[in-house]
């Protein structure tokens, strides 16, 4: 049985665990989100939220991790009561990483493709329809996608066979100081366009009229919604870094820290886009579309937009990369747990296996797109996405949740034990009745209503 690997700093900690938070689900679906409801009203209303629902969840998943020195494939067994069923939700965790990673490795080739597109100048003097041409003429090359698909996982799964501190930790920490600096140039570029303050004002200051003409109801259902999917929680991704950090530092005060990175990498992608579109003359709730059309013809009409443009992509891989990286130290670490294999063995063998997982995500786009499991116009990324985000999400929160609360399971003293061991912020204990009732009907609520907005509503 080899040692359990440790990270060499905290930092290591942090930054890998909002690596593995900070997402495509911050820089792409939280600005067109904000776009389409309403601007600074939103964030206010979604940063309420991340705390009293990602918050509590995230230090929860960690202690399971913590205390059990496992990731979720065998951390239930080690804590749950003799007899009882709570390991079921290990094999839940493991479907929900492989299902993320097969449609998460084609978005992030997607994203170094996109690299090399800007780099070389394929939207210079391109007319809108052409550049939003190109995108679909992308999705239309199966082996072109598969190719860097392909190259995406590889990569990922390279560093990942370097060691947790060696490979996992050391790259993560590179990639996301570079994630801060290039966020912070574009940054500093978008806000002195000409004609950016328009964009930074809706994004910065609230308007709650325009929450209302939403509907305000839709307002915090996609605010509660976003704060919830940021945090990738529920799946067990977080829980396997709590398994290798000491217990010097209570689980709540750096559960903290990467809640804020996440928020920053999100609200500063915003400050990138609004003020761009506004300067531009842009609808900044374009939906998906934003990353790949919208932007690429807004770098297009900015002075060395190839050169910005090209750093808005890198950034993007990095988003991609620090996530895929995470995920895939988890699936190494179910197959370690599980099979008592080494790392090396465990890399190979998971490498072949997403490789062939991922392909009917790409072959969706093209070969297969007659096949539409979510009815017209449905892609299987979207039937991917679903099962991830509006089932195992959720329903994994919720166990987690009843887990740490419940007297049949490992039980609040338990939790609270392992959450505030160390130095630092701990778990507050009056929020005992709100973790153990409310958060659970909240956690149900997003549950249903995800069902209701996709099946029910017109």
């Amino acid at each position: 049985m080899e040692k359990r690997e440790r990270f060499s700093s905290r930092l290591g900690f942090i930054l890998i665990s909002a690596g593995c938070a900070v997402g495509l689900g911050n820089v792409w679906r939280f600005p067109y989100i904000t776009g389409q409801y309403g601007g600074a009203a939103f964030v206010l209303i979604y940063l309420l939220f991340l705390i009293i629902l990602g918050l509590p969840i995230m230090v929860m998943e960690f202690s399971v991790g913590r205390a059990s020195q496992k990731s979720a494939a065998r951390s239930f067994h080690v804590l749950e009561p003799k007899g009882s069923k709570w390991h079921l939700q290990g094999y839940a965790c493991m479907a929900g990483n492989y299902l993320l990673m097969m449609f998460y490795t084609t978005v992030g080739g997607w994203m170094i493709a996109y690299v090399f597109k800007m780099l070389f100048g394929e939207f210079e003097g391109q007319s809108a329809e052409n550049v939003s041409a190109v995108f679909n003429s992308m999705l239309g090359q199966p082996g072109y996608m598969t190719g860097w698909m392909i190259a995406v996982v590889l990569l990922s799964f390279f560093i990942c066979s370097l060691g947790l501190q060696n490979g996992v930790e050391r790259i993560t920490k590179v990639m996301m100081s570079c994630l801060f600096v290039i966020l912070l140039i574009l940054c500093v570029r978008s806000v002195t366009l000409p004609g950016a303050m328009e964009g930074i004002r809706f994004y910065l200051i609230p308007d709650f009229s325009r929450m209302v003409e939403q509907g305000l109801g839709e307002v915090i259902f996609a605010a509660m919604g976003q704060a919830f999917f940021t945090l990738s929680l529920g799946i067990g991704a977080m829980a396997i870094f709590g398994s290798y950090i000491s217990k010097d530092r209570s689980l709540t005060g750096e559960s903290v820290n990467i809640c804020l990175l996440d928020t920053m990498v999100a609200l500063l992608a915003g400050l990138i886009i609004f003020p761009s579109c506004s300067a531009f003359g842009v609808d900044p709730g374009q939906g998906p579309g934003l990353v790949f059309i919208t932007l690429p013809n807004i770098f297009n009409q900015m002075t060395g937009g190839r050169i910005f443009g090209t750093l808005f992509f890198v950034f993007m891989t990095f988003a991609a990369l620090s996530t895929i990286i995470a995920v895939f130290e988890n699936i190494i670490s179910f197959s370690i747990d599980l099979f008592g294999v080494s790392r090396k063995k465990a890399v190979w063998m998971n490498a072949i296996a997403v490789i062939v997982l991922s392909l009917p995500c790409v072959l969706g786009f093209n070969a297969w797109s007659s096949f539409a499991p979510l009815g017209s116009g449905s892609t299987i990324q979207d039937l991917e996405d679903f099962i991830v985000s509006n089932n195992l999400l959720p329903l994994g929160s919720m166990v987690y949740l009843l887990f740490c609360t419940q007297k049949k399971a490992w039980g609040w003293d338990n939790f609270i034990a392992e959450a505030d061991a160390g130095k630092g912020l701990k778990f507050p204990k009056w929020t005992r009745f709100y973790v153990t009732w409310i958060l659970p009907l909240i956690v149900l609520f997003i549950f249903v209503m995800g069902y209701y907005q996709k099946f029910f509503q017109k």
